[in-house]
């Protein structure tokens, strides 16, 4: 069996819905995480395939997927990350980790949504909804995995990985008070990436941009290195995490 899918959650055979395979069950939260991979295509697309219906095994014959929020997707690439997330998404695409918001200030990362799903990009709105938010180690953390990341409270371009751990960016896209981005050092250590961590597309701009946050595997010169990029846009491939939406076994608590 190849080893980078040597921990997966292979799916019985059924013709009648496509069979799909389940990362190993992780837990954020205090709830578990059912999740499974979808792509390489554009963001878009493979938002539309989280929706259809697959089979997994008797106890899931007929299920659904939503996307994970970039925290959810980070603690589900994290698990086994050198044998199962980094071979076959990091190395050979990259992560579609989430929707950011770029803004003059700063990143909102899981951006807010109106009550039709649409994400808020009124900037007096979304000003109104920091006046009434404490910020945290430099950081702003709302309800919903959502956080605003101001410029000042990250570093761009190459750096070591302690240093983009502690940044706000990297605690802001795992949703974190701490003043380090634990969860986030399974996937951004020197054993993995020896040569630290690339962040770029996070500048400012005169008037709000919805983006994918993506990250990957760099092997250029001086590679050997993760990147974190801001300023992808959907149309882009790469892969998704979709979190399970129906079955029993979706999102249980302990």
């Amino acid at each position: 069996m190849n080893k980078a899918l040597s921990g997966m959650r292979k799916a019985q055979k059924r013709e009648m819905l496509p069979a799909i395979d389940l990362f190993p069950q992780v837990e954020y939260s205090r709830r578990k995480i059912d999740a499974a991979v979808f792509g390489p295509r554009a963001y878009s697309t493979n938002m539309a395939a989280m929706q259809k219906r697959y089979f997994h095994s008797q106890d899931l014959p007929d299920v659904t997927f939503k996307p994970l929020t970039t925290a959810q997707s980070l603690a589900v690439a994290g698990y086994n990350f050198g044998n199962l997330a980094k071979p076959q998404i990091f190395n050979s695409s990259r992560l579609q980790a989430g929707l950011v918001l770029r803004v003059a200030e700063g990143v909102w990362i899981n951006p807010l949504t109106d009550v039709n799903g649409n994400v808020v990009r009124d900037e007096k709105e979304l000003e109104q909804r920091l006046s009434k938010t404490n910020r945290v180690n430099g950081i702003y953390l709302l309800e919903g995995d959502t956080s605003f990341v101001p410029s000042a409270s990250f570093e761009k371009e190459v750096q070591e990985h302690e240093k983009f751990l502690e940044g706000g960016l990297a605690r802001g896209l795992v949703h974190t008070a701490d003043k380090k981005a634990t969860t986030l050092s399974l996937i951004a250590n020197k054993d993995e990436y020896p040569n630290g961590v690339d962040v770029w597309g996070f500048d400012s701009v005169g008037r709000p941009i919805l983006n994918v946050v993506r990250l990957g595997s760099y092997w250029g010169l001086g590679g050997d290195r993760l990147y974190v990029v801001g300023d992808w846009d959907e149309g882009n491939i790469g892969y998704a995490f979709g979190v399970l939406e129906s079955g029993e076994a979706s999102a249980q608590k302990n």
